[in-house]
């Protein structure tokens, strides 16, 4: 008798627990405190409950209700509502849920690779006297985890919260989305609603569906095959293995550690370190073509008036670092790209002074970039040049680090877990900046990239969202004569793309910075995004783009070029004279050429050439010296009339 009734009280305890979790209304990470609801356009709410559950919502003085599906899914499409706010939203089913701080605006989706996903924090030191003071309760951010699934497309996210611009949490947030929106909040000044779903690194076919990817045979039996999970546990075990032991070994070798006195310390003999001019990459140095750990150090003095608070600046260092003042760690950092930003704790330093830094070069390049800070300030004023004479030591030269497959950017799985999630959120339109992952693949990019301008557009059932994207800003060393150009021909796929309806592109390639894929300038990109929305999506009267090419006209020994988008007219930065332009014969071998412009066209020529059959504009990698813009100020995009290679 006694053990029925505690059968019969657990029985009694399980199903109070089993309908408590099943019967209670639960709602996507996105529908939740902080939200901002799309204005002028009908709003869809979901969530799941217990089959056939009644669901009652109450919002802005307004009743409405839904009754869940026989599996527990629901929804309610809520009437067109006018910006404002806050507001505050009761839902009620077998428990009450109540969403706080609700504000109706305009919600963009930022989406790509690093240029997108790069925080404030990462250009904070452009922006700090800008920021420093800013917050805006009517710029807010939600940030989607960054997670893959090549299986299915998800229906949530794993967490995730709405994020006011505050001082708190602006750091976390995209530079360029913030700036985007910061600049439409002025000019429209309605709330605007940042989705931010970017991930480094990623490839275009990494965020489209697996409806559309079925134009792609290629990425998606890639995508097929990393369903299983039992490959990528053996790929990941295998490249962490790898990786470890290759680190391991270096780091057992590294006589700058396993030595009696650390390399680190003040007490070092110099007596057989050599000597190096720093900032300089080991290709342009005497080292050369190293793999491994090299140490190196400079003494400095700092006027003992100066004391206090400091960062030291070292730009970006090939590959990794660990960095020591007087024998005590300030920072390290295990890849190449983020900016070398170390704080210096007060006390530290003294009027005699020792830095050390250890790099690790992965595969046969190393150092310090140029033309990056390289310095100490102190007290935000006091600075002491880093740059001149250095000491180094190698202490292991080894092989070249192992490769690694990246499973998060293969095709498909980005898509499924951060953008599927989204598509019953209504958005305003799309902005992207992507496009370094797939260089090597230019020609593939003139139909992937519409496709999945197009695949989104399918899955947000609106086939007029706008998707605005940024051009590839200017990167690696500038050459000095006509060259082939990966980069340019990635830049010219982007340009195609405008032959979709409602894109609009950004051009940057007077941004960018030769010895960084990543350049500080996001705030112009962010303006230049904002310029397009307001053109696309507000149909505003603006001049919201550079010069694009049009067409041309052989003229004699010379090649005259019309543009579209000359605004007020055309002209260059700065009242330059004109360059960037080449031009060729039929021997296909372009030189650069005289440019100037006359009635709104540009007029090319080399007195070489008698009978020029073609013109390129800004086609390089960095094309460094172009410099048509409209009065405006907005920057000519890049082009050929050619197509003599693909």
């Amino acid at each position: 008798m006694k053990n029925k009734k505690v059968f019969l009280v657990n029985t009694f305890f399980f199903l109070l627990i089993y309908y408590t979790l099943f019967a209670e209304v639960k709602l996507p990470k996105l529908i939740s405190n902080g939200m901002i609801l799309q204005r002028d356009t009908k709003v869809k709410l979901w969530g799941w409950a217990n089959p056939n559950e009644k669901i009652k919502i109450n919002f802005i003085n307004k009743n409405y209700s839904t009754i869940a599906d026989k599996d527990g899914n629901w929804f309610l499409i809520l009437p067109k509502l006018k910006s404002g706010g806050p507001y505050e939203m009761k839902i009620n089913g077998e428990n009450e849920i109540i969403i706080k701080d609700i504000l109706i605006g305009d919600v963009w989706l930022a989406s790509g690779q690093s240029n997108m996903e790069l925080p404030i924090k990462r250009v904070w030191i452009k922006y700090k006297d800008e920021l420093k003071n800013y917050s805006n309760d009517s710029i807010r951010q939600f940030a989607v985890p960054q997670e893959y699934d090549f299986k299915e497309p998800r229906i949530d996210l794993r967490n995730g919260e709405w994020k006011k611009a505050d001082k708190e949490n602006i750091q976390n947030f995209s530079a360029v989305a913030f700036f985007f929106a910061k600049e439409l909040f002025e000019k429209i000044k309605v709330p605007i609603g940042i989705i931010h779903a970017s991930l480094g690194g990623s490839p275009a076919e990494a965020w489209i569906s697996e409806d559309n990817l079925k134009k792609f045979p290629n990425h998606l039996n890639e995508a097929i095959k990393f369903r299983d999970d039992s490959l990528i546990k053996e790929i990941e075990t295998n490249d962490r293995n790898k990786i470890n032991s290759w680190l391991n070994q270096l780091s057992k070798s590294d006589s700058g550690f396993i030595s009696q006195v650390k390399w680190y310390s003040d007490e070092i003999d110099l007596s057989n370190w050599k000597k190096i001019y720093q900032p300089s990459l080991y290709s342009k140095n005497e080292i050369k073509n190293h793999s491994g750990v090299i140490w190196f150090r400079k003494n400095f003095e700092v006027d003992t008036n100066n004391f206090g608070k400091a960062e030291l600046f070292l730009g970006r260092i090939v590959d990794a670092d660990s960095t020591w003042i007087n024998g005590v760690l300030v920072g390290t950092t295990g890849y190449t790209w983020p900016p070398r930003i170390y704080k210096i704790s007060e006390g530290l330093l003294k009027q005699n002074n020792t830095l050390v830094v250890r790099v690790t070069s992965n595969n046969n390049e190393g150092g310090f970039f140029p033309d990056k800070p390289f310095e100490i300030i102190i007290n935000d004023n006091y600075k002491i040049d880093l740059k001149g004479d250095w000491y180094y030591k190698v202490s292991v030269k080894s092989e070249p680090s192992p490769s690694q497959t990246f499973i998060r950017w293969k095709p498909l799985g980005l898509f499924n877990a951060m953008i599927s999630p989204l598509l019953n959120y209504k958005i305003r339109g799309v902005i992207w900046y992507q496009g370094e992952s797939n260089v090597s693949r230019y020609e593939e990019y003139k139909t992937l990239f519409p496709a999945l301008i197009n695949d989104w557009r399918e899955k947000f059932n609106n086939k007029n969202l706008p998707f605005l994207f940024v051009q590839l800003a200017s990167f690696l060393e500038a050459k000095d004569y006509p060259s082939e150009s990966w980069w340019a021909m990635l830049r010219e796929s982007q340009l195609k793309t405008l032959s979709v309806p409602n894109t609009a592109m950004v051009v940057t390639i007077d941004i960018g910075e030769w010895n960084d894929i990543h350049p500080l300038n996001k705030k112009d990109v962010g303006i230049r995004l904002a310029l397009a929305a307001l053109k696309k999506s507000y149909n505003k009267k603006i001049v919201y783009s550079g010069p694009l090419y049009k067409n041309y006209k052989i003229v004699g020994n010379k090649i005259e070029i019309s543009f579209e988008h000359i605004g007020k007219g055309l002209t260059t930065r700065n009242n330059e004279e004109l360059k960037g332009f080449a031009i060729c014969d039929e021997s296909k071998n372009f030189v650069w050429a005289d440019a100037v412009i006359k009635n709104n066209k540009v007029i090319v020529w080399n007195d070489s050439i008698q009978k020029p059959i073609a013109v390129r504009y800004a086609w390089a990698d960095n094309p460094y010296n172009a410099n048509l813009i409209n009065k405006e100020g907005l920057p000519a995009s890049p082009f050929r009339t050619d197509n003599f290679n693909k």
